[in-house]
């Protein structure tokens, strides 16, 4: 799944090794390809199973469906979980798309410092989704209405994440980084915090922790807001020394991701 970067930042992809047109593949782009796959490959093999149950006729019933739904679950992917994983599918490929129309970079940070965040979120991603022996006791109990919840707070903060990177236009990159004519954002979303799009990625493995209630989720959100809060203090380096005395001022009147809070 691909991880994002604000304003002079964007979407982290996840590099493979390999060459394109004869030129080597970027590790940004293989880390955003092994995500996609990991992710693609827990969501088709749910609708694979389901697809199988309804062609044999055994997933039409109430009790068939929910034999099935335990059986995913004890498999460590309850059906809330991979809802979401086709939620953050769906958000990938937007944001594939919307990557193709950003502005050219002049300066940006190190690779060494890029590899270490999409280092940070890959394995914060893996710890929130995949089920890891020895972490599943649980933080918060099986419940359908906590499911509910998450997904509804994974869904509204990802949405807001799209709200804002469409607000973004061509100041969007894959990395911390100055771009060609950069202007700063003030309105919409970025009216009330700095970095709406790390608030949408947070607020949507908050949800997704509230969806598992697993401790793997939980230390993979706490293992999250750790690389971005680090990705914050660079980036906004950046951006004050792009735009002086007009970014000092946002930064004292607007909050970085929670309104009036932090």
């Amino acid at each position: 799944m691909q991880e994002i970067t604000e304003r002079s930042s964007s979407l982290t992809r996840i590099p493979i090794c390999g060459t394109n047109n004869g030129m080597a593949i970027p590790l940004e782009k293989r880390n955003s390809r092994l995500r996609t796959l990991l992710s693609w490959t827990v969501a088709g093999a749910f609708v694979g199973a389901l697809w199988a149950r309804l062609r044999h006729g055994a997933g039409t019933s109430i009790h068939s469906w929910h034999d099935f739904v335990l059986s995913r679950e004890h498999a460590g992917f309850p059906l809330g979980i991979l809802i979401s994983i086709v939620l953050l599918v769906l958000f990938s490929l937007y944001w594939e798309v919307a990557a193709k129309d950003a502005a050219d970079t002049k300066t940006q940070e190190s690779r060494a410092s890029r590899g270490i965040h999409l280092t940070l979120v890959t394995a914060a991603q893996l710890l929130l989704l995949f089920p890891i022996p020895g972490l599943r006791a649980r933080f918060l109990p099986n419940a359908t209405a906590l499911t509910l919840i998450g997904l509804m707070i994974e869904a509204a903060f990802l949405l807001l994440a799209v709200w804002a990177r469409q607000l973004l236009g061509r100041n969007w990159s894959g990395a911390v980084a100055i771009k060609v004519d950069q202007a700063l954002i003030r309105s919409g979303p970025y009216n009330f915090v700095r970095h709406p799009i790390y608030s949408g990625m947070l607020g949507a493995y908050l949800g997704i922790a509230i969806i598992s209630g697993e401790v793997h989720a939980l230390l993979g959100l706490i293992l999250a807001c750790f690389a971005y809060w680090r990705k914050i203090r660079i980036e906004e380096q950046y951006l004050s020394t792009v735009f002086g005395s007009a970014y000092v001022d946002y930064q004292s009147h607007v909050s970085a991701l929670i309104p009036g809070v932090l």
